[in-house]
């Protein structure tokens, strides 16, 4: 039998979380995991975010997910412990309304 790797939190990927729907699922999910938002801020707007922005399991980045990006390099998500852990789930709110 394999032995796999047991993590205290979860690493969960919020893209568009400064939006009104993504800002308040960042609110629950922090609440029992790691979450990174991302969000470029073309629809979402920081002060959803602000309240969070002090938490030690939230980390905001400033990025268009239509760019590339290596989580893995980011310094900023070094405490998140990517490289051995990875992203356990992704929620992608980055859609602009039409």
């Amino acid at each position: 039998m394999s032995k796999r790797a047991i993590f205290d939190k979860k690493n969960i990927l919020v893209a568009g979380g400064a939006g009104f729907i993504g800002s308040h699922l960042c609110d629950r999910l922090v609440e029992n995991n790691k979450v990174i938002c991302l969000d470029n801020f073309s629809t979402g707007d920081e002060r959803n975010i602000d309240h969070l922005l002090s938490d030690p399991n939230f980390e905001f980045i400033k990025h268009d997910i239509a760019e590339p990006i290596n989580l893995e390099k980011l310094p900023e998500l070094q405490k998140f412990k990517i490289e051995f852990q990875g992203i356990q789930e992704i929620y992608n709110l980055a859609c602009p309304t039409s």
